[in-house]
């Protein structure tokens, strides 16, 4: 049995490795999706039509380069050297395209560099405190920029940093909690309004069958 992980980095490299036996090949970039249920809901248009774009947690890296395909420069920052790693392999070649190894909170402290869109997908939103998150990406969106995210529909009465579960995780808490940051669109539309966001549109969008999980998605332009 491989050695539980014990960091959030190490969490995301065994969660998602590079293909056990033989060659992963590179996914299919051919749509940006939102949820996980292809050509469910809506697309890269939510976004607008950045020049340049920040993917928080891009992980397999397929909505990076479907925008750098379409012309946006685009940089995907993600935890896992791993998914680092196996990005920049996959996608070598793709112009306008970087994925850097960092948390996302340091990068974005780190870097002046300004952004017309910041999006994530199942990604980083959904596992950093949006009270340090949100003040961070509100300073790297241009006036008028936009913040876009997808993931999980809440689960009723689970609000707040909920520890994750999964086959890497049962019964290692005392070696590793993994926490996700979960609210009602409610309450994202007020978080978001508290740090200086508006045109806030936050909604679960239904599973396409019954029994199936919705996606909470969620839209928000800086002030102009």
């Amino acid at each position: 049995m491989p050695r539980a992980p014990r960091t959030p980095a190490e969490y995301w490299d065994t969660y998602m490795p590079h293909g056990g036996k033989g060659v992963q090949p590179a996914p299919v970039a051919d749509r940006f999706e939102w949820t996980q249920y292809p050509g469910h809901g809506p697309g890269a248009e939510l976004l607008g039509e950045p020049g340049r774009a920040l993917d928080l947690g891009p992980a397999e890296g397929r909505e990076a380069v479907y925008l750098a395909r379409l012309g946006v420069e685009v940089t995907g920052v993600d935890l896992s050297p791993v998914q680092v790693e196996r990005a920049r392999r996959w996608w070598d070649g793709v112009p306008g395209l970087a994925f850097v190894h960092a948390d996302v909170r340091d990068y974005l402290a780190a870097h002046t560099q300004a952004f017309d869109a910041i999006y994530s997908v199942w990604g980083a939103v959904w596992f950093t405190d949006p009270e340090q998150l949100l003040p961070l990406v509100a300073e790297r969106l241009v006036p008028g920029g936009v913040l876009a995210f997808s993931q999980a529909e809440p689960a009723p009465g689970a609000y707040g940093p909920q520890p994750m579960r999964g086959k890497w995780l049962e019964g290692r808490e005392h070696e590793l909690t993994v926490l996700r940051w979960q609210y009602a669109p409610e309450a994202w539309t007020g978080l978001l309004n508290r740090h200086g966001f508006t045109d806030i549109h936050a909604s679960v969008l239904e599973a396409p069958g019954p029994g199936k999980l919705g996606t909470l998605l969620v839209r928000a332009r800086t002030r102009a």
